[in-house]
């Protein structure tokens, strides 16, 4: 009798748990379901405020219609295809602000900066990067092509071999200018060299007005520790006293002699050095155009607007 009884009591047991396992998820289901009637009456009327206030506009606009000089109406015709103009510009303006450069645009300047290797009389070497002008010249830092650090004129630091890394093979090149640099991180601390055969490269545009303003956007092209060309982002800082500007992007190994760029992916500087022990932060040449005195027929962002003006 008392097993009897004990099974009733579990039967009741379960039963009640099963009635309340039931009821709990009856009330949730219901809560689930209002919460997402709730939901779209929501969206509903967030639908609805948004068709009004654009129906509210349309008829301020139809109301605002502007009258010709002589008192009659003038009809205001929309355009029908001026939304992907419209969007096209709010992109750009979005792109401005956010400091932002197209990625094709990046990897189709990527192409113009090599990895440069110097060797001196007693075979060791040195590695950096160079951007392409045009007519087989490129432009660099004097640093990566002249022994500046050569402070008591022994011949066992001059650089004897100069080669440019063009699609994988190695040319030669030699120097045509440079500046008066004599140590690193100096306002003359520029060089340019030409390789004597033809490079299919695209040739970089020179924008040598570039007014380096604070917090300006910038896109850095490096031979970065000598694994290749690699991309880094920064802004501008300030101007040093010895016509260098600071920039807070970093300074690895191999990137001097690369290429500083703007937002319309114009060449506006070189890479030359960071600070001592501070990767960080890193120093950039602003180019000038005695730079390109040697170099006939660059590309020069001014000859560009003087033809958009015409």
């Amino acid at each position: 009798m008392s097993v009897r009884r004990s099974l009733i009591y579990v039967g009741l047991t379960f039963s009640l748990a099963a009635l309340a396992f039931s009821f709990g998820s009856w009330t949730a289901e219901r809560s689930i379901s209002a919460q997402l009637a709730s939901n779209d009456a929501r969206v509903t009327a967030l639908r609805d405020d948004m068709a009004r206030a654009i129906l509210q506009i349309r008829q301020t606009e139809t109301a605002a219609t502007p009258s010709a000089t002589n008192g009659r109406r003038v009809e205001v015709v929309t355009a029908g295809n001026s939304e992907p103009a419209l969007v096209d510009e709010i992109k750009r303006q979005i792109q401005s602000e956010m400091g932002l450069l197209p990625v094709q645009l990046l990897r189709d300047r990527k192409e113009s900066f090599v990895e440069l290797n110097a060797y001196d009389i007693s075979g060791k070497s040195s590695y950096g990067t160079a951007g392409y002008l045009g007519n087989g010249y490129f432009v660099t830092v004097k640093h990566a092509v002249v022994a500046l650090d050569d402070a008591d004129g022994r011949e066992g630091r001059k650089i004897t071999s100069i080669r440019l890394k063009v699609h994988g093979r190695d040319v030669p090149a030699h120097i045509v200018d440079t500046g008066d640099a004599d140590v690193e991180v100096h306002s003359g601390d520029w060089a340019v060299v030409r390789v004597n055969e033809p490079v299919d490269l695209p040739a970089l545009r020179v924008n040598a007005s570039f007014s380096y303003d604070f917090a300006d956007p910038i896109f850095r092209l490096g031979n970065d520790y000598s694994k290749g060309i690699i991309l880094s982002t920064g802004y501008v800082g300030q101007r040093t006293n010895n016509g260098l500007v600071t920039c807070l992007t970093d300074g690895h190994p191999g990137v001097s002699g690369g290429g500083v760029l703007d937002q319309d992916g114009d060449l506006v500087g070189i890479p030359i050095g960071r600070m001592q022990g501070d990767y960080r932060f890193s120093f950039i040449l602003p180019l000038r155009s005695e730079m390109f005195r040697k170099v006939p027929g660059i590309a020069r962002v001014e000859t560009k607007l003087a033809r958009a003006t015409n």
